[in-house]
C-alpha cells in the first residue's frame, strides 16, 4: 500500500500525483491512500508533511522527491 501523509496541501497533492505516476510506470498493482489524520501520522513517527509510506515503511518526509526517486522507493 502507498500512503501520502499530509493535510492536502499543494506539496501533498504533488507527491500523490508523482507517486501514482511512478506506480503506473512500474506496472505494479497498488492502493493509494491519503492520510490526513494527525494521530495516524504521529503513530507512524511523521511530524512533518508531506510524507510517503510504502508498505508501512516511511520512505520520505518533508519533501517531494522526483518520480524516478519514488520508483526506487516503491521497488524497495
Amino acid at each position: 500500500m502507498l500512503q501520502i501523509l499530509g493535510p492536502g496541501c499543494p506539496k501533498c497533492e504533488e507527491l500523490a500525483k508523482r507517486t501514482e505516476a511512478a506506480a503506473k510506470a512500474l506496472g505494479v498493482e497498488y492502493e493509494l491512500k491519503k492520510v490526513k489524520d494527525l494521530n495516524e501520522m504521529m503513530a507512524l513517527g511523521v511530524f512533518m508533511t508531506p510524507a510517503l509510506v510504502v508498505d508501512g515503511e516511511v520512505k520520505v518526509v518533508g519533501k517531494v522527491p522526483s518520480e524516478e526517486e519514488i520508483k526506487q522507493m516503491i521497488q524497495g
